[in-house]
């Protein structure tokens, strides 16, 4: 079996790292167009060997599309384009994205779409590049299956087996449901954060000591803010719809606790902090 892995960064590389080490692929093709990035993975041995687009399509079993989502929208199309040219009936491509309802629709009248796989491996860090990559990334996670009935049984049947040697877990879903979902349990977690980094930036300037005074709880908090401009702009704004419905529920609970903490109304403060405590019968 070989692997090709467009974008090999922390996505891409992890899941290079354990394809191959635990036995799924017998080669490696990586794809990455930044030349330091390129080296690293190599010299890191993400991948056996750093090749072009067309040589890594034409030459992998499995194309991994690891790459941001709206640069994935673009290719996922010429990478089934060359599957319809070389008539090969086995070939598969799969992408990593966090949106997926413009990646299916991108390809949804393609003559070669049932050898597409959409899914998001529901792993990640806050860090970025092949520097990133780590093994055992996506062990015990959730990978979503989206729109899996429009692929091909086999191509998805092999798919499950990948993600199956990654130890991750399946779930099916629509896109649009998908992508729904995840502005609530992902996209908004990056947005506060990058906006209270924003906020205790902007204070720091006057107190210099802010920093100092910053706990666990504080880093825990504005982690997700270190994450990549490269991969969330164009999330964000796939996932616009959403993500803004998101945000207005959001400013509404904030304007809730503002309310309460203006008119020193403690009895609504204690009810609205019990209220989110329910979060611990989903999340322990």
């Amino acid at each position: 079996m070989i692997v090709g892995v467009i974008g090999l960064g922390l996505i891409g590389g992890s899941m290079a790292i354990d394809l191959k080490r635990r036995g799924f692929a017998d080669k490696v093709l990586g794809v990455e167009n930044d030349p330091v990035a390129s080296t690293a993975a190599l010299k890191m041995g993400l991948a056996d060997e750093i090749v072009t687009f067309e040589d890594c399509v034409r030459g992998s079993d499995i194309v991994v599309v690891a790459v941001p989502v709206g640069t994935a929208v673009r290719m996922l199309p010429k990478v089934l384009d060359i599957f319809g040219e070389e008539g090969n009936g086995t070939k598969i491509v799969l992408d990593t994205c966090s949106t997926k309802s413009q990646i299916v629709r991108s390809v949804h009248y393609h003559p070669q779409r049932g050898r597409f796989v959409a899914t998001h491996p529901m792993a990640g860090t806050e860090y970025s590049g092949p520097w990133a990559a780590m093994p055992n990334l996506f062990d015990g996670r959730a990978c979503i299956f989206a729109n899996s009935e429009d692929s091909d049984p086999q191509a998805l049947k092999t798919v499950e087996g990948l993600y199956d040697i990654l130890n991750m877990r399946p779930i099916y879903m629509n896109a649009d449901n998908h992508d729904v979902h995840t502005a609530y349990v992902s996209h908004i977690s990056h947005i506060t954060s990058f906006a209270l980094a924003l906020t205790v930036l902007e204070k720091e300037q006057d107190e210099k000591h802010i920093f100092d005074l910053a706990s666990g709880g504080f880093s825990s908090t504005v982690r997700l803010a270190k994450s990549s401009s490269d991969m969330w702009v164009p999330i964000l704004t796939q996932n616009r719809d959403n993500v803004l419905h998101v945000i207005d529920t959001y400013l509404d609970k904030m304007k809730e606790f503002r309310d309460a903490i203006s008119s020193f109304d403690e009895a609504r403060i204690e009810k609205l902090i019990h209220e989110a405590n329910r979060i611990k019968k989903i999340l322990r």
